[in-house]
């Protein structure tokens, strides 16, 4: 990842969009365009779909919102480009600009310049529409000594508790309490933070993240042990170190960081999304289709590769970051079902379950599908019953019985309830006969970037439903 520190930024055009804070107003006003409200929209799909044709890979939703919280670490400018166009990373750029920076988006580039905050407590509505806006409280605890967050949002997958967040911080010298629904924190030597050692309970990325974060100002060496792996992870210290930050391990399960008084911007270009490639490699097993995905990192999907390929399906790697996934029989054999248990990389990602799950019913045979991470990640099974899917749950197992006897899924009326689960409901949309029609697609927004138009692209029948507006009243 090529980074250069930024003095100046040309700009060719007037940005698409531009999120600061209005300082002549006491209370803070986010100068955006107002994005239509998606609640009310619908997915509707005619199946069962055969594929064919190329998709490519947006970037990580996952790894652009904390590179986003931590230019609030940096002076001047970052530039980060590839940037997936999302509710989510919207709010993130809201978060920033509640702060005092002001954060430009251009396409999928978006600038951020923190010269001007000020602030160390962002908006709270905006912070709680997202999970990932939890993570300024690293950055603004470490940048001002003090921090006021409110708890995050999200999908309603299970209990996510920030009491990691919590105690890493206050290894790092951090008081910190958490009082009307938010977390307040300061420096206990009223000055900054320290180095420290922790240890997580369980290497949640977030905590690690946001600690990650912290440390990279904090005076001393910090000493992170139990952290996450997954390539997110890689990718923020990655950025903090184009930033002037001193940090070894990433990717392992130590990480050193030797603390600085000051980063300065840098330019990142965001990895891509590889629940998005792994969503379309399952795409085209349910459909058993045969599509080329590029922009795929394949280590980071080799855990479920190696799961399709066990299944029957054939994927071959074209070129560095280009795969074909082929499910087409060729002698009239079904795809064979197959056991997943869902755990912190580089185990099988809990974000790609659910989509799973549905192609899971369309093979032969039973199939055991084990939530390790989200005791509530289940909500899917019920709507995929819908369909004509035969799962049974009991707390955070699925007994999935496969294709039987020639039956097959059957559209209907489904509610998408979360990100992921939504989109396993797209999945089986694909594959079943009839109409398929999904409700909640707000959730869907929240991670795939024109997902209609790619789906469109690759033949798939599907169309957004878009209520007619309201006539004015008289």
């Amino acid at each position: 990842m090529a980074a250069s520190t930024i003095s100046t930024v040309p700009l060719r055009k007037p940005p698409l969009c531009l999120y600061s804070q209005t300082q002549t107003q006491t209370q803070t006003q986010i100068k955006a365009p107002n994005h239509s409200k998606t609640h009310d929209h619908k997915l509707a799909i005619n199946g069962p779909s055969e594929l064919s044709g190329h998709v490519a890979i947006s970037g990580s939703k996952n790894a652009a919102l904390p590179i986003l919280a931590a230019t609030l670490c940096c002076s001047g400018t970052s530039k980060i480009t590839n940037v997936p166009s999302l509710s989510d990373t919207r709010t993130m750029a809201s978060i920033l600009g509640s702060l005092g920076a002001e954060v430009e988006v251009f396409n999928d580039e978006i600038l951020v310049k923190t010269d001007e905050v000020r602030s160390f407590e962002p908006n709270s509505e905006e912070i709680s529409k997202i999970r990932g806006g939890f993570f300024v409280v690293g950055p603004l605890l470490a940048r001002f000594g003090a921090a006021v967050v409110a708890l995050p949002g999200g999908c309603d997958i299970g209990a996510r508790p920030v009491d990691l967040y919590i105690r890493g911080l206050r290894a790092l010298g951090a008081v910190v309490d958490l009082r009307d629904g938010k977390v307040q924190a300061y420096a206990a030597n009223g000055r900054g933070l320290v180095g420290g050692r922790f240890q997580l309970d369980y290497p949640s990325v977030g905590a690690t993240e946001t600690l990650m974060m912290a440390a990279s100002l904090a005076d001393g060496v910090t000493v992170l042990s139990n952290v996450a792996k997954e390539p997110e992870v890689v990718s923020l210290a990655h950025f903090l170190r184009d930033s002037g930050a001193c940090i070894e391990g990433a990717g392992g399960d130590r990480i050193v960081i030797k603390g600085k008084s000051l980063l300065h911007g840098s330019e990142c270009t965001i990895a891509p999304d590889r629940i998005e490639a792994g969503s379309f490699m399952l795409a085209a097993a349910i459909t058993r289709s045969c599509i080329s995905i590029s922009r795929v990192v394949p280590s980071d999907v080799s855990c479920l590769i190696d799961k399709l390929r066990a299944a029957g399906c054939q994927i071959r790697r074209c070129s560095r970051d280009n795969l074909e996934v082929s499910a087409v029989s060729t002698d009239g054999t079904n795809l064979k079902g197959f056991d997943i248990k869902t755990g912190p990389f580089p185990a099988f990602p809990t974000d790609l379950q659910p989509q799973t799950m549905a192609l899971l019913t369309t093979c032969d045979g039973s199939s055991i599908v084990e939530e390790s991470v989200f005791e509530k990640r289940m909500g899917h099974a019920h709507e995929l019953i819908k369909l004509g899917a035969r799962i049974q749950v009991c707390a955070s197992t699925a007994l999935v019985s496969g294709k039987d006897r020639g039956r097959s899924l059957s559209g209907s009326s489904v509610v998408a309830t979360d990100l992921r689960g939504g989109m396993s409901l797209v999945l089986a949309g694909l594959a079943a006969n009839g109409t398929t029609e999904i409700s909640g697609v707000e959730h869907i927004d929240r991670g795939y970037e024109n997902l209609v138009m790619k789906l469109q692209r690759l033949r798939a029948d599907v169309k957004r439903l878009v209520p007619a507006p309201c006539p004015p009243q008289q």
